[in-house]
């Protein structure tokens, strides 16, 4: 959760900016894009000096929806000369591209017509040798090429109308453009056809620059079963941002990726360079970033600012750049955290009822006191939720914690109650002790098993599942003395 210091609106209680969350299909974000039923427009010639750009505004809004850059020379250096060869082996070796790696969990990839290429480290750790990450980045580089962001004025209208509802919505410009952001810049996926065209091209591109063809193969099926653990732990919509979203693992998608690297005219072995891949890996943080704050199990920890709290049982949190939410398994009930500014002569009860928030019941306004800090809480009705909110007032910041139910009886309204006592400041010896995770490259030995490697993982939930997932190993697959994977330490 970054540290909003600007005041958003939010005229329906959270759902507002819940529903905006809801369009965010994140992926291959090449902004216009046509369907199968629209008339191809004329291309235009691509430039060379138009593939330059790093300081455009689609450019700083996607480092602020994706928590930044994130700096590890090493992997910077690997990712510069991945795309330096495929760029020399696509059909415009002319063109320059800047490659860009996301301080983000999140599985993603993406491209802007400016050959300006993203790519999440959570995409990154997925990804077990250089052929995968080289498929993908040819992948986006293949949209780029065969010009399928060429409606950009039609685009640009539809992102100009979600700019104003997110600004509508929220009152708050900057907001609105991270909204927008996160939303995808496109705000339109590509089309089956323009998938499958792009497939053929990047697998050409990555094995004439001497990659294994196999590679999206290989990568797409270790996507799929990102997607099916992800499904299984926190119940997640399966709209949610992610690489899938707009690049489903298909069976006939996985099929196609097959038979375009059988089609390459004398490949050669190709190249899958795990080993310098994992070498780069080594060290990479995995999951959230503490400097924007960071999730283990139901607990919330931000050492930056320097607060914990903890969620009610059965909800499964989900940090964000803008606010931390959190659901309830069975889907009946929801939270949302973020951190706004308020004078420190304007009360919190009159903050409350200031009209951030409608339907405010000002006869259930009281305030309280929670380890130490100043407490103001109200309810509010809408139209199918019930919602108790929460202000504390820390340091110079006020923390607004929205609590929904579909249903809030007395008992539930005491598990957020039980809840919200949970937030205080952490000690000195916490925020040093709160490290984020990080990727270990290990060696099999002699008598290790799947089972026996992940019960090393700091992930305490559903381990051999997560290791599998990471190391791309099948249900049945079983690792050999030798070969090296991935584990998630502290």
């Amino acid at each position: 959760m970054g540290k909003a210091l600007t005041q958003a609106r939010l005229n329906a209680g959270w759902r507002c900016l819940a529903a905006l969350a809801l369009l965010a299909l994140a992926a291959c974000s090449t902004t216009s894009v046509t369907t199968e039923n629209q008339a191809a427009a004329p291309q235009k010639p691509l430039q060379p000096s138009a593939l330059t750009a790093s300081d455009t505004p689609e450019h700083k809004r996607i480092l602020a929806a994706y928590g930044g850059a994130y700096a590890d020379e090493k992997l910077q250096g690997l990712l510069t000369q991945t795309v330096d060869r495929l760029v020399a082996a696509s059909e415009r070796p002319d063109l320059k591209y800047n490659v860009t790696i996301l301080n983000s969990p999140s599985v993603n990839a993406f491209a802007l017509p400016n050959g300006q290429l993203y790519v999440t480290r959570g995409l990154i750790a997925l990804a077990n040798d250089n052929s995968e990450l080289a498929s993908v980045l040819s992948h986006e580089m293949a949209h780029v090429l065969a010009q399928h962001a060429e409606f950009r004025e039609n685009q640009a209208r539809r992102a100009a109308l979600m700019n104003r509802v997110a600004t509508d919505l929220l009152a708050d410009p900057q907001l609105g453009a991270l909204a927008l952001a996160k939303s995808k810049i496109a705000l339109a996926s590509f089309s089956r056809a323009q998938e499958f065209e792009a497939d053929g091209i990047g697998v050409g591109i990555s094995a004439r620059a001497g990659f294994d063809p196999f590679g999206a193969q290989r990568f797409l099926n270790s996507m799929g079963l990102y997607t099916q653990l992800r499904a299984r732990t926190a119940n997640i919509d399966p709209r949610a941002p992610d690489f899938l979203s707009s690049h489903p693992a298909t069976p006939d998608r996985v099929a196609n990726a097959v038979a375009n690297a059988r089609q390459i005219k004398d490949p050669g072995p190709g190249e899958r360079q795990r080993q310098e891949y994992l070498a780069a890996l080594e060290g990479v943080v995995y999951g959230e970033d503490p400097s924007e704050g960071f999730v283990r199990g139901r607990r919330f920890l931000h050492p930056k600012l320097g607060f914990t709290f903890t969620a009610p049982d059965g909800f499964v949190l989900d940090n964000t750049a803008q606010a931390v939410f959190g659901v309830k398994e069975n889907g009946t009930q929801a939270l949302r955290l973020d951190v706004v500014n308020v004078p420190s002569e304007q009360t919190l009860s009159d903050y409350l009822i200031s009209g951030w928030i409608e339907n405010i019941d000002i006869r259930s306004v009281s305030e309280l006191t929670i380890n130490g800090l100043p407490v103001s809480t109200a309810t509010a009705q809408g139209e199918s939720w019930s919602f108790r909110i929460y202000l504390v007032r820390f340091g110079t910041d006020v923390y607004r914690f929205i609590y929904a139910a579909k249903n809030r009886t007395e008992a539930v309204d005491k598990t957020f109650r039980d809840s919200i006592t949970t937030f205080r400041r952490m000690t000195l010896a916490e925020i040093r002790q709160a490290k984020p995770h990080h990727l270990q490259v290990v060696t099999v030995a002699p008598g290790d098993t799947v089972e026996k490697l992940a019960r090393r993982m700091a992930i305490h939930d559903r381990q051999v599942e997560h290791f599998r997932v990471l190391n791309g190993l099948a249900a049945n697959a079983r690792v050999k003395p030798g070969d090296m994977v991935k584990i998630v330490v502290e």
